[in-house]
Order: structure tokens, then sequence, then C-alpha cells
């Protein structure tokens, strides 16, 4: 069973909590994910530049955040942490909503939590692709090249002390 929990934790933005969880679902499905547990947050700039300096030591808010909790052949949890201030202050920029552009963060982040990097131009690519044919499933095709990478470069994810419960980030 796949189980998508929603905490909701900003006022920017009006979310839809169904849209979320169905395209983390569709993530792990189509990766032959049967059992994972997904914590999705959506935060405000503050928050997320706090955990961006505490996990990855950039004094900057960012857009998403990944952390894989465990990940074994029958179980994959994590979270995913995405700033609704940052898609809200973006999406104009490449014109569409904010909603659309929350989305394309989610699924970035969920795309992490299976094993996906775009540390390398290669890596990069298969993001990309990745991201656009989910994008397309919900009926959207990115205005310029998709990714939150697109406004920044984002290096390997640090390991977190396991002890603390999560391991893990972009």
């Amino acid at each position: 069973m796949i189980q998508v929990q929603v905490a909701n934790q900003q006022t920017a933005l009006a979310i839809d909590r169904r849209r979320l969880c169905r395209a983390v679902r569709r993530i792990l499905r189509d990766e032959s994910i049967a059992e994972a547990r997904v914590s999705l947050a959506i935060v405000d700039d503050p928050t997320i530049r706090r955990l961006h300096r505490r996990f990855l030591a950039r004094d900057h808010a960012t857009d998403v955040l990944s952390f894989t909790l465990e990940r074994s052949a029958g179980l994959l949890e994590g979270e995913v942490v995405v700033s609704a201030q940052t898609a809200y202050r973006i999406a104009g920029r490449f014109g569409w909503s904010p909603a659309d552009e929350l989305l394309l963060y989610v699924i970035h982040g969920t795309l992490h939590l299976i094993g996906l990097e775009d540390g390398s131009p290669r890596g990069r690519a298969k993001m990309r692709a990745s991201e656009r044919h989910y994008l397309a499933k919900f009926g959207l095709e990115p205005p310029v090249a998709p990714g939150p990478a697109r406004r920044r470069k984002t290096g390997p994810a640090p390991r977190r002390p396991r002890s603390r419960g999560r391991s893990g980030g972009r």
C-alpha cells in the first residue's frame, strides 16, 4: 500500500492535496513500488531555508528537498518538502500557475526518492525527461526547460544519521 501524508504548513497558496498525492502515487506505482510511506510537507520560504541550511549547509530558500528514510526491496519511506511561497513567486516567470509549479516540485522530489539524481548532465537529462513524462499525465507541458534545477545547480545529497529518523536531501 502506498500512503501519502500531506502537511500544509503555509498560507501563500491553496493546495490541491489529491492532485499532489496522485502524482506521488503514480510515480511510485510506475516504479513498481508497492509499499511506501511518503510525507509531503508544503512549507514557506523561511521554513525551507532553515531545512536547507541545516541539512545541506546552504543558507537560502530552495524549491524542494527530499529525504529518503528507508529504501529496501519491499519498502520506500521518505519525505518531500516543497515551498509554496517559492512556487507562487516563480510560476509567473515561466507562464504557468503556482499550483502547476508546486506540482513540478512534488514530482521532482519524488523522483529523487526513487533514486533519480540531477547532478550530472546525463542525470539532469533523465530527470527532465521523467518530469515531462509525469507532468503530461496531468495534461501539462512545461513552458520552459522543466525542473527546479533550471534555476540553480544542486549537488549530491548528504547523509543524515539514521538515529535522527532521516537521511539524504537535495
